[in-house]
């Protein structure tokens, strides 16, 4: 509470307690003096209650007016209070605008250094053409310098011949011939002169053009720097150290019991993701798991598969074999496993021959070179690989089947079949598939695998 308005009330509670307390009651009635009138004590009690009266009187005017100042400092701090708080929901507003406005200038700042930068790159472009265009106009511009001062000369040696015309009389006819002839070769000089006018102004119209012809240019340069790097074959070094860093471990464990006793297989095998654009898998070829087809044919009766990287493993659902050659097996990858391997995902090529070498790596990463191979007049599905052309070979392998070949796109060519040809990955369609896990009794892998070792044993004898 204010200090000055406490003081006040408290004022004002003296003087009511003083006005309505009876004081005649309070104080006994002094004695009375021998001979003084009785009229005069009751005269002395009206006078001082007449001045508390007006003494009380003053004070609430006091107040009155003290209460009606601190009511004005009141309204005036108000107002203070409500500019105050207008003016900072101003300063609000004004700083949203001002921050809306900086960021509205720092993308257009942006855009114009863009613009200034891709402006810049067909300023120099434009500037190394004109330079060239420029460098064949001052040729021209010199060759007709020249051809002028051919015909300043050819008119000073036709004015020597004037003033020697007239001076010799005696030859006026062999000056008349000359006369004539060199109005002739007057006349060629000047038609020379007219055709390297109309010259020069085609190669001002042609610089016109080069000049509307560089945006054009310059629109055309991106399509040509994309097929340039397409069209560059990828180091073979740069390939596999991409492949070292992408590669997948894959895991597969087969289990069925014999009445000599359960059998178990294990098999550790490296390969890669690869997708046709539809759907992600991991391609192995069939010696790379339990499943050998050049072995009589089993019901398993439990197959698992894993693949993952370094001490990530993940599950696969099925097992599917490639009706373009039996021996190449497939498991399933879902986008999700893809995004948790992290892994590179690689494209079958969509121009396989684009290049007429590859690179084979062998073994999972064990080693691997660039290998020349021929198309297979025979077969369009498989492509054989010239082993005795090996070159830059690097880790001593032989090539053999379920080796990775990668063409110099850097995308996945196709996998070793044997030590002679490769098959080229262009189709995904299954001819078996595989459910992993328990197998269930309805669905024996023994049909199945004899079903893959026929289709293998009709291939032809080069092939297998």
């Amino acid at each position: 509470m204010n200090r000055t308005l406490l003081l006040i009330l408290c004022d004002f509670l003296l003087l009511n307690l003083l006005a309505l307390t009876r004081w005649e009651q309070a104080e006994p009635p002094p004695p009375a003096q021998a001979g003084a009138p009785a009229v005069s004590t009751s005269a002395g009690a009206a006078s001082r209650e007449d001045d508390l009266l007006a003494a009380m009187k003053v004070s609430l005017a006091d107040e009155r007016a003290s209460r009606e100042r601190l009511a004005r400092d009141l309204t005036s701090a108000e107002e203070q209070v409500r500019a105050r708080e207008a003016n900072l929901s101003q300063a609000d507003a004004e700083r949203t605008r001002l921050g809306a406005d900086l960021e509205s200038t720092r993308r257009t700042a942006e855009e114009v250094a863009r613009r200034a930068a891709a402006a810049a790159e067909e300023a120099a472009a434009s500037k190394d053409r004109l330079a060239a265009v420029q460098r064949e106009l001052d040729e021209k511009r010199r060759e007709a310098e020249e051809q002028q001062r051919r015909v300043a000369g050819l008119e000073r040696e036709q004015a020597q011949a004037r003033e020697r015309i007239e001076g010799l009389s005696v030859a006026v006819r062999v000056a008349e011939q000359e006369k004539l002839l060199l109005r002739e070769t007057s006349e060629s000089l000047r038609s020379q002169v007219a055709a390297e006018r109309e010259e020069r102004l085609k190669v001002q119209q042609a610089t016109t053009e080069l000049a509307q012809g560089v945006g054009q240019l310059a629109e055309k340069s991106t399509e040509l720097s994309r097929e340039i790097r397409e069209n560059r074959p990828v180091n073979a070094n740069t390939l596999f150290n991409e492949f070292l860093a992408n590669r997948v471990q894959t895991r597969f464990t087969a289990a069925r019991a014999t009445f000599l006793g359960p059998v178990t297989r294990n098999v550790d095998s490296r390969t890669l993701l690869v997708s046709d654009g539809q759907a992600t898998y991991a391609v192995l070829h069939v010696d790379d798991t339990p499943l050998a087809l050049r072995e009589s044919a089993v019901d398993w009766e439990r197959l698992t598969a894993e693949f993952g990287r370094e001490e990530r493993r993940l599950g696969a659902a099925q097992l599917g074999f490639l009706a373009l050659d039996p021996r190449i097996v497939v498991l399933p990858v879902t986008p999700e496993q893809v995004q948790a391997l992290g892994a590179k995902v690689y494209r079958t090529a969509t121009d396989p021959f684009r290049f007429p070498e590859a690179v084979l790596i062998a073994n999972g990463g064990a080693g691997y070179g660039e290998v020349p191979f021929k198309l297979d007049p025979a077969s369009a599905r498989h492509v054989r690989m010239d082993n005795r052309l090996l070159r830059r070979v690097l880790g001593e392998f032989s090539p053999s089947r379920g080796d990775l070949v990668l063409g110099k796109s850097g995308e996945l060519l196709g996998i070793m079949v044997n030590s002679d040809y490769c098959v080229v990955l262009d189709s995904f369609a299954l001819s078996q598939v595989i459910s992993l896990g328990a197998i269930a009794p309805d669905q024996p892998t023994g049909p199945k695998l004899e079903d893959l070792n026929r289709r293998w044993r009709s291939l032809p004898e080069r092939l297998r």
